[in-house]
C-alpha cells in the first residue's frame, strides 16, 4: 500500500513537471489527489460575478472549463488562464461522514486536502456528519473560542464558522460565529453540518475544532459559553431571525468565575401562537431552592447571579394556520459585584395615583471597548437594564452597577378632570414624591400630564417663586427647569422652558398641557425644595395662553413667543399682563426691527394696551416695523395674534421689559409745595367762615317752610315742555331745609319718635381689574398703526352710568345758563279734561 501511494506521488510529480513545462509564463499548476473512500469532494466554481475585461478559465489538457469537480479517488492537474484566479473562482471542499454505518472519526478535525495543495482561492470546508438520534456529538472549539454574530454581520478577519443541526430531514441553523468569543462547545444529536470559511490569503492548516462522542442530550442543542473575566456575549435562538423550531428545546450553559456576577437581558423577543404548552425560559440558578426558575419571555430576567447557570428556551405546539414566530436574542453581562448591589431601597408608591417611575441604564453606544453595564434589580436578583415601577405598590430595589452615574430616573404622573363641575377651582401641587429622592440615582425628568375637558376648563400654573423664561439672551442657571407644552393632538405648541428666579407670577393656558421638570445640574437634590408649582382648574377662556409678569426692580425680563425656534403656531393668540409698580416706569423694547413673518392667510397683529386708560396701539406684524422702545407708567397688556404663515416664515418675537424709578422735576416739586400751602390756608379760612355763619344761623332761629293752600296742584294742561332751557330753570336745584319741617308729625312713627332717613357710605371698588387681555382685531383685517382711546370698554369691564348726578345747594336767583333742552318732561299725550258736573 505504501509503495502504491509512493508510486502515485511519483507519477503526479512527473505530470506536474510536464504540465509546468507547457504553462504560459506566470501561470501555476495545481494537482489535487483525493484518496479512495475519503468521502471528499472538491469543487471549483465561479465566485461573485464582477465586470471583468478578460475572463478566466480552468485549464485541463488545453481544455478551458468554468467549473471543476474532483471526487474521492481522483487525481487532477490543472491551472488557470489568468494570474488572479482569486477574483474569479472559489473552492469548496465537502466531506461526508457516516456515523450510522461505522465508527465516527473523533478527535481533531484536519483540513483535507491540505492548504498547501490548494490554489489560493476563498475556501469553504464543509463537514456533514450523520448520526443516530441517540448519539450525541460535541464540537469543541479551541481558544480564543467563538463569538456569535447576527444576520448581516461579518467577521473582521474573514474566518467564519457556521453550525447546522438536523431534525429528521430538516436542517436547522444553530448559528454563525467568528473568532474571539465565549462559545467553547456546542452539543448536538442526530448529526451536524459544520462549515468553515477561509479567505484566499489565510493559509492555516488546522480547522480549530474537534469532534467528541457524547450521550444523547434529548434536545436540539446545548451551547456552552465560558467567561474568563468581565465581558458580555450576545446569543440567539436557532434559525434566528426566522422562527425557532416548533416544540423544541435549546439550552445555553454559562461558566462564570466565582468572583463575578452575571445578568441576563432580552434584546429581541417574539412569541408564536401556541395551541398546546406555553413558550417559556427556564433557569437553573445557583442557590435557588425552586430550580428550575420559570419565566415568561416578556418577564424581567434574572441578574446578579453568582456561579454557573443554565438558560433553556422551550417552544410549543403552534397553530397550523397562523403559527407565528418564536425568536430570541439576548445578552449576558458578566462583571464584578458592586457595593450598591448589597443595599436594598424601599420605594413606596402605594399612595400615588396614575404615576410611573422608570429607572434606565445609559451607556456610550460609540465606545467599542467593554463598559460594565448597569442593572436594576427587584428582590435582589430579578434584574434588567431598565425597570418601571407603577403606583399602588411598594418595591424593594437594588442596583448592580460599577457607577450609578450610568443610571437615571424618569417619572410621569397624570392629573385629569372628567367632570368640570367637580374640578372647578381645585388645585394640585406639582412636586416630585420625596421617597424617590432616597434612590442613589439622578432624576432626569418628571412629567405631569394635566388633562381638562375641551372648552369646559382651563389651567393656571402658579409657582412658589416667580419664574424666568429661558432664552438665548438669558439661560436658566438653576439646577432644574420646567418645560411646558400642549398635549392637544396635532398642536405643536411649546410654551417654553422656565426656572425659578424670574418675574413670571402665573401662566394660564387654554387646554391640556404637560409640565416636565428637567434636572440641569447634579445638585438638584439640594435645591429640590425650590420646585414648588401648583396647578389650578379655572374657568375656560379663549386665549391660548396668558402670562402674568411682575418685573423686579433693576432686572431685565426677556419674554419670547411660545414654541421658540419653530415659531408661534398658526392662528395662536398669546398675551402678557405686565404690572408696573406705582413709583416705577417700564420700558418695553423689541430686540429686532421686524418679525419676519409672511402670512399665507389672515394677518398677524400685536396690541399694546394701557390697562388704566385703555389706550391701544395696534401693529401689523407682517408689514410694519416693530415699535421703538416705549415707556409705560401703568400696567399694560402685550397681545400677539398669529396668522397662518408661509412655511419657513414663522412668527418669532422677543422683547425686553425693564423698570426704572420715576424722575420728578424740581419745578414740579416747588409748584406742588406752594400749591399745597395755599390750599392749606384756604381750608383754614373756609373753616373759620363756616363756624361764624353757623353761629349767626343759630341766633336767627329755625328756617321753616310755610304751607300755602291757594296753590294749584293740578298738572298744566297745555304745557308739554319746559320753555326755558335746563340752565334757565331751577329744576335741578333743591332748597335745603335745615331743620324739622312744619310737617314734622308726618315723620313720627306710632311711638312718637322721629324716623331717620337711610344713609350709606361710599366704598371704593375692591375687585380685580385688568385681568382680561385686549381683544385682537379680526385676522382677516388689515388695520394701520393707530393710537386711539376706545369708547367701548373690554368685555370684562362694566360701562359707567350715563345718569347725571343732581346737585343739592341753596337756591340761586342768578342765571344758570343759556342752554336749551327739548326733552319732554311728561308723555306727549294730552290729559283728558274732566266733564263739568254742572253742565
Amino acid at each position: 500500500m505504501a509503495s502504491l501511494e509512493c508510486g502515485v506521488r511519483v507519477a503526479l510529480l512527473g505530470v506536474l513537471l510536464l504540465v509546468a513545462a507547457r504553462l504560459p509564463r506566470g501561470a501555476e499548476a495545481f494537482a489535487i489527489a483525493l484518496p479512495p473512500g475519503s468521502g471528499i469532494v472538491v469543487s471549483i466554481k465561479p465566485g461573485t460575478p464582477s465586470v471583468l475585461v478578460k475572463p478566466c478559465y480552468i485549464v485541463i489538457s488545453r481544455k478551458e472549463l468554468s467549473t471543476l469537480s474532483i471526487k474521492s479517488g481522483e487525481n487532477t492537474v490543472f491551472h488557470f488562464s489568468c494570474r488572479d484566479p482569486e477574483r474569479h473562482f472559489v473552492i469548496e471542499i465537502q466531506k461526508n461522514v457516516d456515523c450510522m454505518s461505522g465508527p465516527c472519526p473523533f478527535g481533531e478535525v484536519q483540513l483535507q486536502p491540505s492548504t498547501s495543495s490548494l490554489p489560493a482561492l476563498n475556501r469553504t470546508f464543509i463537514w456533514d456528519v450523520k448520526a443516530h438520534k441517540s448519539v450525541g456529538l460535541e464540537l469543541q472549539f479551541s481558544v480564543p473560542h467563538l463569538r456569535q454574530i447576527g444576520p448581516g454581520e461579518s467577521c473582521p478577519d474573514g474566518v467564519t464558522y457556521s453550525v447546522n443541526g438536523r431534525i429528521d430531514t430538516t436542517s436547522v441553523r444553530i448559528g454563525t460565529f467568528c473568532s474571539n468569543g465565549t462559545v467553547s462547545r456546542i452539543k448536538m444529536q442526530e448529526g451536524v453540518k459544520m462549515t468553515l470559511q477561509l479567505p484566499w490569503f489565510d493559509r492555516r492548516n488546522v480547522s480549530g475544532f474537534s469532534v467528541a462522542n457524547r450521550s444523547s442530550i434529548k434536545r436540539l442543542c446545548v451551547i456552552e459559553s465560558v467567561f474568563e473575566g468581565e465581558g458580555s456575549a450576545t446569543l440567539m435562538s436557532a434559525n434566528y431571525p426566522e422562527g425557532f423550531p416548533e416544540d423544541e428545546l435549546m439550552t445555553w450553559q454559562f461558566v462564570i468565575p466565582p468572583h463575578l456576577r452575571a445578568s441576563v437581558s432580552f434584546l429581541t423577543v417574539n412569541v408564536s401562537n401556541c395551541v398546546k404548552k406555553e413558550e417559556r425560559v427556564e433557569y437553573y440558578i445557583p442557590g435557588s431552592t425552586s430550580n428550575p426558575e420559570v419565566f415568561k419571555l416578556k418577564d424581567q430576567q434574572p441578574g446578579n447571579m453568582a456561579g454557573n447557570f443554565n438558560l433553556s428556551l422551550q417552544g410549543c405546539d403552534q397553530d397550523v394556520q397562523n403559527p407565528g414566530i418564536l425568536r430570541l436574542r439576548f445578552q449576558v453581562l458578566v462583571q464584578h459585584p458592586q457595593n450598591e448591589s448589597n443595599k436594598t431601597y424601599l420605594v413606596d408608591l402605594s399612595n400615588e395615583r396614575a404615576m410611573s417611575l422608570t429607572i434606565e441604564a445609559r451607556s456610550d453606544p460609540l465606545s467599542h471597548r467593554f463598559v460594565p453595564g448597569c442593572f436594576v434589580c427587584l428582590e435582589s436578583w430579578t434584574c434588567s437594564t431598565n425597570l418601571t415601577l407603577t403606583s399602588g405598590s411598594k418595591y424593594k430595589v437594588s442596583f448592580l452597577c460599577d457607577s450609578l452615574t450610568h443610571l437615571w430616573m424618569k417619572g410621569e404622573k397624570t392629573i385629569s378632570c372628567t367632570d368640570h363641575r367637580y374640578c372647578h377651582r381645585k388645585s394640585f401641587p406639582l412636586q416630585v414624591p420625596e421617597n424617590i429622592f432616597q434612590l442613589p440615582v439622578q432624576l432626569h425628568n418628571f412629567s405631569w400630564k394635566l388633562l381638562v375637558p375641551k372648552e369646559k376648563l382651563s389651567l393656571a400654573l402658579v409657582p412658589t417663586q416667580k419664574l424666568q423664561q429661558s432664552t438665548n439672551e438669558r439661560f436658566c442657571n438653576t439646577s432644574f427647569s420646567y418645560f411646558v407644552a400642549s398635549t392637544v393632538p396635532g398642536q405643536d405648541l411649546y410654551f417654553g422652558s422656565f426656572c425659578p428666579g424670574g418675574s413670571i407670577e402665573q401662566i394660564r393656558v387654554k387646554q391640556s398641557i404637560s409640565v416636565t421638570l428637567r434636572t440641569l445640574k447634579p445638585n438638584f437634590r439640594q435645591e429640590a425644595s425650590r420646585q414648588g408649582l401648583t396647578v389650578s382648574f379655572i374657568p375656560y377662556f379663549k386665549e391660548d395662553s396668558i402670562f402674568t409678569v411682575t418685573p423686579d426692580i433693576k432686572s431685565k425680563v426677556y419674554l419670547r413667543t411660545p414654541t421658540l425656534d419653530w415659531g408661534l403656531p398658526p392662528l395662536t393668540s398669546v398675551s402678557w399682563n405686565i404690572s408696573v409698580p406705582r413709583n416705577q416706569v417700564a420700558c418695553l423694547t423689541f430686540l429686532k426691527e421686524r418679525t419676519g413673518v409672511v402670512c399665507q392667510t389672515g394677518r398677524a397683529f400685536m396690541i399694546i394696551q394701557e390697562q388704566q386708560s385703555h389706550t391701544e396701539e395696534i401693529f401689523n406684524l407682517e408689514d410694519q416695523v416693530l415699535p421703538k422702545p416705549s415707556f409705560h407708567h401703568h400696567s399694560f397688556w402685550v397681545n400677539i395674534s398669529n396668522c397662518s404663515p408661509v412655511s419657513g416664515k414663522h412668527l418669532d418675537l422677543l422683547f425686553l421689559v425693564t423698570l426704572t424709578p420715576k424722575k420728578t422735576d424740581l419745578t414740579v416739586i416747588i409748584i406742588a409745595a406752594v400749591g399745597g400751602g395755599a390750599l392749606l390756608l384756604f381750608a383754614l379760612g373756609l373753616i373759620i367762615c363756616c363756624v361764624k355763619r353757623k353761629k349767626k344761623e343759630i341766633n336767627k332761629g329755625p328756617v321753616v317752610g310755610i304751607y300755602n293752600g291757594n296753590i294749584n296742584t293740578q298738572m298744566p294742561k297745555q304745557q308739554k315742555k319746559f320753555q326755558r332751557g335746563r340752565k334757565d330753570n331751577d329744576s335741578h336745584v333743591y332748597a335745603v331745609i335745615d331743620d324739622t319741617m312744619v310737617y314734622g308729625q308726618l315723620l313720627q312713627d306710632f311711638n312718637g319718635s322721629f324716623l331717620q332717613a337711610e344713609v350709606d357710605t361710599y366704598r371704593p371698588f375692591q375687585g380685580p381689574t385688568g385681568d382680561c387681555p385686549p381683544s385682537p382685531p379680526p385676522i382677516c383685517s388689515r388695520a394701520l398703526t393707530a393710537k386711539l382711546t376706545t369708547e367701548e370698554h373690554p368685555p370684562c369691564f362694566s360701562p359707567e352710568s350715563e345718569n347725571e348726578p343732581y346737585t343739592f345747594s341753596h337756591p340761586n336767583n342768578g342765571n344758570v345758563g343759556s342752554g336749551k333742552t327739548d326733552i319732554p318732561l311728561l308723555d306727549t299725550q294730552e290729559p283728558v279734561e274732566p266733564a263739568d258736573p254742572g253742565k
